[in-house]
């Protein structure tokens, strides 16, 4: 007995340690977004240097930015960071400055950047005065969305202003009824869609289309979103929950590429079988690596995977679909980082470059494209052999690679995955912090490219608002969680992920 409880002391005592650290983390990244955001307008911009000087701010900024602020302005009054009276001004501020963009009428939804100090929609890049075509983001206007959603349920006084924006946005407009994969070349699709449209034509490939009846063609991406395991998922729940966009695009997307002849120019031969929901036809494949077997992300990163369980409980909605492959997903970017890669560290996302500007960074193996994310900054390639019976153009690949160049990892990543992997994910954290100059005045800077000790100083706005979403649900009893995930997306999305059984395993 003495023994049991002496354990359970030990235990709380450790509890109470990670608590601390993690305040710590909290305290000075939402002071990042205090820096970051424009005391005229409650815009945060895109990003700010290292030492938060506001001088140092970007001169732009996007709906997944506008919507990272919302949400971690709830977290920071849910922890105690701020009063409620002070969260509520500032989301009123913001909500206010929304109101105030210009936006695509027909859809409500918002183009993809504004100047933060002014409003004013871009048609110039304020950095190198290059020419930009305003674009309606379907990921983005996914993300503003949500902390829209946020905010008028965690203050009712917010709720009528942040509702009014909210419901106006129709995620039925990206929604293309004849994309997706068929079992048969006559068989039923869930739909797909698109990465988002132009109201005028584009430099390079785009499509003239309406897809909502009454409404005036766009140009929409000539891509859909393909992929099921990536970050355009939440847009597509929130149409769903809508009413928007039918039940049976959660089906239309690909858990991986079906072993067809179309698809022998991928890196790794999915396992799998086809499976019917909700009249559509799913193969419900993993891809293999390192002997597990895992729903891929499209291009291998944790915030791909990660980022919308920060928002929708799909672990425990789907306990035989995700809650099976999240946290082999984490593992598997563990044993990349400290073993296959040998790198020490691990957790790989897109983020800032040391070596200077924005790059994808990923586990190649965990991703369908074929070139990949990869996680270092020469590239190195996981070409795995995909043969497929009958295919006169199988893949041959490639022998597993020994050898991994210049490792980038970032903290956001590390902070993704905390609910699956806590205390791997802070003592990353702290060997991060311990081992390189990779902390400021407002956390963790961005990237740190360990082998060299190079360091990406600045502070992103999305990045920072993952980490925000990742400690408020940590610390507050999933205070996020609970404002978005009841109503509409309980009652039409859970039954979804309730649905299906992923093939994922370990060893």
């Amino acid at each position: 007995m003495t023994g049991a409880v002496t354990g359970a002391v030990s235990s709380a005592a450790k509890g109470g340690a990670q608590d601390r650290v993690m305040k710590q983390y909290l305290k000075d990244t939402w002071k990042s977004f205090v820096a970051m955001t424009d005391e005229d307008t409650g815009l945060p911009a895109d990003n700010i240097g290292g030492d938060l000087d506001a001088t140092d701010r970007s001169g732009f900024t996007s709906p997944t930015n506008i919507g990272a602020y919302l949400w971690s302005t709830v977290v920071a009054r849910d922890t105690g960071l701020i009063t409620k009276a002070d969260a509520r001004e500032r989301m009123l501020q913001t909500i206010d400055s929304i109101g105030k963009l210009e936006m695509h009428e027909e859809s409500g939804q918002y183009y993809n950047w504004y100047d933060p100090a002014t409003l004013e929609k871009l048609t110039v890049w304020p950095e190198n005065q290059s020419t930009v075509h305003p674009f309606v983001s379907s990921v983005d206007n996914g993300w503003l969305a949500t902390g829209l959603l946020v905010a008028a349920r965690a203050d009712s006084e917010v709720a009528p202003a942040a509702d009014a924006l909210r419901e106006k946005m129709d995620f039925g407009f990206y929604y293309d009824e004849s994309a997706g994969v068929r079992k048969t070349p006559d068989g039923p699709v869930g739909g797909q869609i698109s990465g988002g449209f132009w109201v005028e034509p584009p430099p390079g490939c785009s499509q003239l289309l309406s897809f909502r009846e009454g409404t005036a063609p766009v140009y929409h991406t000539c891509h859909r979103y393909g992929a099921f395991n990536t970050e355009p998922r939440m847009a597509s729940y929130l149409g769903i929950a809508a009413g928007q966009i039918p039940a049976k695009h959660y089906f239309g997307t690909q858990r991986t590429f079906p072993p067809i002849c179309d698809y022998t120019w991928t890196e790794t031969t999915p396992t799998g079988e086809w499976v019917s929901h909700e009249g559509v036809d799913v193969f419900e494949g993993t891809l293999p690596y390192r002997g597990m077997k895992i729903v891929p992300t499209w291009g291998g990163s944790m915030f791909e995977a990660l980022m919308v369980p920060l928002f929708v409980p799909e672990e425990k909605w789907g306990p035989s679909s995700w809650g099976k492959n999240h946290p082999l997903y984490v593992q598997a970017q563990i044993e990349h980082g400290k073993e296959e890669a040998g790198y020490g560290y691990w957790g790989f996302s897109p983020s800032n470059n040391p070596d200077g500007g924005y790059r994808e960074y990923g586990v190649d193996a965990l991703g369908m494209d074929e070139p990949g994310y990869t996680s270092d900054q020469q590239r190195t390639d996981w070409s795995q052999p995909n043969v497929v019976e009958g295919c006169p153009n199988n893949r041959a690949g490639e022998p597993a690679p020994t050898e991994y160049g210049d490792g980038v990892v970032t903290p956001h990543a590390s902070f993704l995955a905390l609910r699956y992997a806590k205390g791997q994910a802070l003592a990353n954290l702290a060997k991060l912090k311990r081992n390189f100059d990779a902390y400021g005045p407002g956390g963790f800077y961005d990237a740190v490219e360990v082998p060299t000790g190079d360091v990406s100083k600045r502070y992103l706005s999305l990045d920072q608002g993952m980490i925000m979403a990742a400690l408020g649900n940590a610390l507050a009893g999933d205070d996020l969680r609970g404002y978005v995930a009841p109503g509409g997306l309980a009652e039409k999305v859970k039954p979804l992920m309730a649905e299906e059984t992923f093939g994922s395993a370990g060893r």
